[in-house]
């Protein structure tokens, strides 16, 4: 995933969540502002096998998936046409709990 295609589709002022399952650290972790949130999300793809599109609770979002398994769903906050907030969510009980579907083609 490139840096400058994903900073063309995020707010200057993005805020990304990531919960503490979600992330290397094994803490919840806050980042802002469009380059930072696009190198972190460089970086989050490249730990999962696969990256796909998903309907998360009806709204596009992605699933990422390692060993066959899925490991993360990031949602999204558009606004005018731009994200403004991504939620990173790694914890197995709210994965469980989200309505997951594969967006018909």
């Amino acid at each position: 995933m490139a840096t400058r295609p994903l900073i063309s589709l995020l707010h200057p002022d993005v805020v990304l969540h990531a919960d503490a399952l979600a992330v290397p650290k094994a803490r919840p972790v806050v980042v802002r502002g469009a380059q930072t949130v696009a190198k972190s999300a460089t970086a989050a793809a490249s730990r999962a096998q696969f990256t796909g599109l998903a309907l998360v609770n009806g709204l596009p979002g992605l699933a990422m998936l390692r060993h066959g398994r899925l490991c993360l769903v990031l949602t999204f906050t558009v606004t005018d046409g731009l994200i403004t907030e991504i939620d990173v969510i790694g914890d197995p009980a709210r994965l469980a709990a989200l309505d997951l579907a594969v967006p018909e083609a």
